[in-house]
């Protein structure tokens, strides 16, 4: 029905960079399992989570960084 169609934007970049992404989540999620870490475990679900909802590539690479930098500094407090 011409009424129902959705335009999707399948850029290859946005689609890779969230893929990439999602990979770095799994291992982090998975290390994180492995060890028994929580942030760990927060931060892969999150990587892993949040490139559903963003197709943009450089707010993608944005939030990945600061998810990042987030574990980084949890992790570097000692919790």
């Amino acid at each position: 029905m011409p009424g129902n169609t959705r335009d999707v934007d399948l850029d290859a970049n946005a689609v890779l960079a969230s893929i990439m992404i999602g990979t770095v989540g799994l291992g982090v999620f998975i290390y994180g399992k492995r060890q028994s870490r929580l942030p760990q475990m927060i931060a892969g679900i999150g990587l892993m989570a949040y490139p559903y909802f963003v197709s943009n590539v450089l707010v993608m690479a944005g939030i990945a960084m600061a998810l990042l930098a987030a574990l980084w500094l949890v992790v570097r407090l000692g919790l």
